[in-house]
């Protein structure tokens, strides 16, 4: 809870950002939780850290490995050529249709990738910018509902089925995409 409370107060409060507000937000957590019990010692936390990064293991590392993926497709002009084919079929200026297909390009550039984190880049340099966020609509708001589909990679869950993510998720993500949609249309 102090995490999110932290990130948005450094968001709206600070020029910091909301990434410095979110370790601020770690550390907060911390000292109440210190305060709790006698029992939690900063050595309590790095232990358990530590157990959490053993138990991930290698795939700890997946979401900065994917957003550098993310950097480097952006970096080698994927997002142009997705603007460039985005821009021959949404008319010029239409917020509405823009927020759509950046959406819906975010959930399909995720599956893909098995992320979103290098989804964002992509997706926001070729359609959010040229056709949602430059015709006025709030950068905001429209990237943290657009980004808000992650999928959980199969083997971090030691699922049996690789498409099992996808399948348990479908009918939820479907409803959850769509009312995503029509708030960033309604709250542009």
């Amino acid at each position: 809870l102090s995490i999110g409370v932290f990130a948005i107060l450094f968001a709206l409060f600070t020029n910091l950002g909301a990434l410095v507000g979110v370790g601020v937000g770690v550390f907060a957590a911390m000292l109440i939780l210190m305060f709790f019990s006698r029992d939690n010692r900063p050595s309590t936390f790095l232990d358990d850290a530590a157990d959490m990064l053993g138990t991930v293991g290698p795939l700890s590392m997946l979401p900065m490995l994917l957003a550098s993926l993310g950097a480097v497709f952006t970096s080698a002009g994927v997002g142009t050529v997705i603007s460039n084919a985005v821009g021959t079929i949404v008319p010029e200026g239409n917020v509405n249709i823009g927020i759509i297909i950046y959406a819906l390009g975010m959930v399909i550039f995720t599956v893909i990738m098995g992320n979103a984190f290098a989804a964002i880049t992509v997706m926001t340099v070729g359609i959010g910018a040229p056709f949602v966020f430059s015709h006025g609509a709030n950068p905001a708001l429209i990237g943290m509902v657009a980004a808000n589909f992650n999928i959980v990679p199969v083997a971090m869950l030691e699922m049996k089925d690789k498409y099992g993510v996808i399948k348990n998720q479908l009918f939820i993500a479907l409803f959850m995409l769509v009312f995503q949609i029509a708030y960033m249309i309604l709250f542009k």
